[in-house]
């Protein structure tokens, strides 16, 4: 009989602890709130974030070399990116450059070459691209080094920075500079995709 009871009252306590009671107070509270609780707010607005996404762009850069008007050359690169992200292109040679007279030359390395980099940040409605560029060459006809003399190489360098807003689909100059010692002028164009 002693049992009996004690089981008896563990069904009834299991039976109390998992009654439908609960879940009716849930729903009654559901019903009769008046509609201003944040909870729906945000999951209308994370839906909408959902449903919007992340916008992904390609871009298309061009580096023009024009002499009397003409282009003479182009070089092209290209990057993804998307909406408050960056990125940078970099390609070059890491160039010795000789600290220290002969016999113990000692070597610092310096950057040469080309280098992009790119954000999109967004103002309101519109999308701001930046973008950050340098092209730079060594001259290495003397060498780094002559006899017990160091020579510092020389270093040419274009150097173009600008911001826009971001225009999809037709070229967008971001700047052109002339160079002091020729008759050569050199532009930065970018040409942007939708991706998807």
């Amino acid at each position: 009989m002693r049992k009996t009871m004690t089981v008896l009252a563990a069904l009834m306590t299991i039976g109390l602890w998992c009654s439908p009671r609960p879940a009716w107070a849930q729903q009654e509270s559901r019903e009769g709130s008046t509609g201003s609780e944040k909870v729906p707010t945000q999951s209308k607005e994370s839906g909408e974030a959902k449903a919007k996404g992340v916008q992904p762009y390609r871009l298309d850069f061009s580096v023009n070399e024009l002499e009397d008007g003409k282009k003479i050359n182009t070089r092209h690169y290209s990057m993804n990116l998307t909406e408050g992200d960056n990125n940078e292109i970099k390609i070059g040679t890491r160039v010795p450059v000789a600290t220290t007279p002969p016999p113990t030359t000692q070597f610092q390395y310096m950057d040469v070459g080309t280098r992009i980099f790119s954000r999109l940040t967004r103002h309101g409605d519109e999308i701001q691209l930046n973008v950050d560029s340098e092209i730079s060459n060594i001259d290495t006809t003397g060498g780094l080094e002559r006899g017990t003399t160091l020579v510092a190489p020389v270093v040419r360098q274009i150097k173009i920075e600008g911001s826009t807003l971001l225009a999809v689909g037709r070229p967008i100059l971001i700047g052109s500079v002339d160079d002091p010692n020729s008759k050569k002028q050199f532009q930065l164009e970018v040409t942007v995709t939708k991706l998807k």
